[in-house]
C-alpha cells in the first residue's frame, strides 16, 4: 500500500477531523482514509463527453423534438435593425 504525507494542514482543519474520527468511533488515519476513497469513488465512471453532459442537464425540461445539428451550414452575423 502507499503512503501520503500532507503538510501544512491548518490545525482548524486538523481538530475537525479528529472530532469527526471520535464521532465515527476511528482513528484520524482511518477518517482520512475513508474520506479520500469517497472523494475519489465516483471518478471510476467515464463521461459520455461534453456533449452528453450537458444532454443530461436538459433531460427534464420538457423538450421533445431534437435539436437540430448545425455542421455544414454557413454562420451569418446577426443583423440589428
Amino acid at each position: 500500500m502507499g503512503q501520503l504525507v500532507v503538510r501544512n494542514i491548518e490545525n482548524a482543519v486538523k481538530a475537525r477531523l479528529q472530532r469527526r474520527a471520535k464521532r465515527h468511533g476511528r482513528s484520524m488515519e482511518e477518517e482520512v482514509r475513508d474520506i479520500l476513497r469517497s472523494a475519489v469513488s465516483g471518478e471510476e465512471t467515464p463521461s459520455g463527453g461534453l456533449g452528453t453532459d450537458i444532454s443530461s442537464l436538459f433531460t427534464r425540461t420538457g423538450l421533445d423534438s431534437d435539436v437540430t445539428e448545425l455542421r455544414g451550414h454557413t454562420i451569418a452575423p446577426a443583423e440589428f435593425e
